[in-house]
């Protein structure tokens, strides 16, 4: 085999057993601990791997984050139905804020509710709602992220300041036991805000979102009443959410 199928055969054995040492690389492939090092210091100098004492771990840290237009292409179906399950949670009258999350947006195509106020910072939400009778948008104002399409910044925190609302939906980068993360803090320090506002706050999140960190983390899983997702991807999660006391809405099952 060579090195560059083993590489590849060594980062598959890491996605499925999240750590590997030097004598399993051994007997996996039947070749010497010299030979196994050196696979391991190239696969770190290429950043797909943290070499340990005696092997290798996956980084647990995600740096990737994809452009608005190739997040809202991505898994539209499954970003679909948890946005037609999430638009179920707002009743008549509410007052929502809604982020600029790409799964947050199906939520507010498929809102059926009367009389409601919206309060945003995504100027497709904001668009998408000009088409829906009887809500009230609220868009926010300060520096506009043209890459991800939401406005940020001191002065759209400062706005958030004046509302107080029944429930946000947002999205999440990532959630684990330690809470949620956002790759960017100037998204993050809006997100927070948001959940100050918000006697009910609420999750939208497919299953490839759990178990993933990134830079910033927003908030810890106390403060989260609602997780609506297409699955929950481990019984450990599940664990974790119902130790929480997180209501969680899966699939086509509400679990209260």
């Amino acid at each position: 085999m060579y090195q560059e199928e083993r590489m590849l055969a060594i980062l598959e054995h890491l996605k499925k057993n999240k750590r590997v040492s030097v004598q399993e690389l051994c007997d996996l492939f039947g070749i010497s601990r010299d030979t196994a090092r050196r696979d391991l210091v190239r696969l770190d100098e290429e950043g797909t791997i943290i070499r340990t004492r005696g092997g290798a771990i996956l980084p647990t840290l995600n740096k990737e984050v994809q452009g608005y237009k190739e997040r809202l292409r991505a898994e539209p179906a499954v970003k679909e139905e948890i946005g037609r399950m999430a638009a179920s949670l707002i009743r008549d009258g509410d007052y929502v804020i809604m982020d600029a999350s790409t799964t947050v947006q199906f939520a507010a195509r498929y809102l059926k509710a009367k009389d409601v106020v919206v309060v945003t910072n995504s100027i497709d939400i904001a668009d998408i709602l000009t088409e829906k009778e009887g809500v009230s948008i609220h868009l926010l104002g300060g520096l506009l992220h043209k890459k991800h399409r939401y406005v940020y910044g001191a002065a759209t925190i400062e706005k958030l300041k004046e509302y107080r609302v029944d429930k946000v939906l947002f999205g999440a980068s990532g959630i684990t036991e330690e809470g949620l993360f956002f790759p960017h803090d100037e998204d993050g320090y809006v997100i927070r805000e948001t959940i100050r506002r918000a006697d009910q706050t609420v999750v939208l999140a497919d299953s490839t979102k759990f178990d993933r960190r990134f830079f910033h983390r927003v908030c810890g899983l106390e403060e989260i009443d609602w997780i609506v997702a297409d699955r929950i991807p481990t019984e450990a999660i599940r664990d974790v959410l119902e130790e929480k006391e997180i209501k969680v809405m899966e699939g086509k099952e509400t679990n209260d």
